[in-house]
């Protein structure tokens, strides 16, 4: 599932096969941007913004991607068969005289000026990868809300950027509370130390090839994905329910011994349910 660190490689394998080199190909499959032709442009970089996908390319344009759920991007050499889906789901094409960038089954692509970047990811806060990372903006931003439930609240990416459903059910169960749990009620000390936990989970799985958080062998995830398996400090099955206003699905794990707080069928916030940005 891509998240802050996933998409941290995705930008890296790009801009190692692309920066530098002038576009031999270039193929963009969406209706708005089918006769847009970036040949014979220098690739100058690829950044990540939270779990956006910025190519920014010569002439003062960009090329916005976001992999939400399924995308991918895939680089192949020139020979080399490309293995990323079937055709009818490749988004986009860049290609150079020796690797080609494949972008599969990708739910946002736009070409933007890069001056207009602001339009894509200027509602992100601060990015737990990012180069202007402020933990204490990024706190604020949680608490801004005091009744919101804290595993919202960590989905929201106008709050700190990078965060998924993966980190926020690890992050959740290492601090010991439940993702219902409202963030006005989260101890002060966790609190104080919720923002640079995630950035030490982030930075510790950036460049590995598959995520961890246990530090065990064998053990990647304390809670993710692990539903009805024993909690791996305590024994007691985890739970899985789904979080949010049901608008996407946002599978939610959690140990009901070793988390506190309240949890499906224990509490319901009332109101409107907050909408979730990426």
């Amino acid at each position: 599932m891509p998240e802050g660190d996933t998409v941290w490689q995705a930008a890296s394998r790009l801009h190692t096969a692309l920066a530098g080199k002038v576009l031999t190909r270039s193929d963009l499959r969406v209706p708005k941007y089918a006769t847009a032709d970036l040949t014979g442009r220098t690739v100058l970089d690829v950044t990540p913004r939270g779990k956006h996908l910025l190519t920014r390319i010569e002439g003062g344009l960009t090329l916005h991607s976001h992999l939400k759920m399924d995308g991918s991007w895939k680089v192949y050499a020139t020979d080399q068969r490309w293995t990323g889906g079937p055709a009818h789901q490749i988004r986009a094409i860049l290609g150079t005289a020796d690797r080609t960038a494949v972008g599969y089954r990708l739910p946002v692509l736009e070409l933007l000026r890069t001056t207009d970047e602001h339009r894509a990811v200027g509602h992100l806060g601060p990015d737990l990868l990012g180069p202007g990372w402020d933990p204490d903006r990024a706190l604020a931003n949680l608490l801004q809300d005091p009744a919101r439930p804290l595993g919202e609240a960590l989905l929201d990416q106008r709050n700190l950027a990078g965060i998924g459903n993966v980190y926020k059910s690890e992050l959740c169960f290492l601090l010991g509370v439940t993702p219902w749990l409202p963030v006005g009620a989260l101890p002060e000390d966790r609190a104080a130390k919720l923002p640079l936990l995630a950035k030490k989970l982030l930075e510790a799985n950036r460049d590995r090839p598959v995520r961890t958080t246990t530090g065990r062998r064998g053990q990647g995830l304390f809670v993710y994905g692990r539903a009805r398996h024993p909690c791996l400090r305590c024994h007691t099955p985890v739970r899985k329910a789904d979080q949010g206003d049901g608008s996407r699905e946002r599978p939610t794990y959690w140990c009901p011994a070793c988390q506190t707080g309240p949890a499906p069928g224990t509490a319901r916030r009332p109101g409107t349910p907050h909408r979730t940005t990426n």
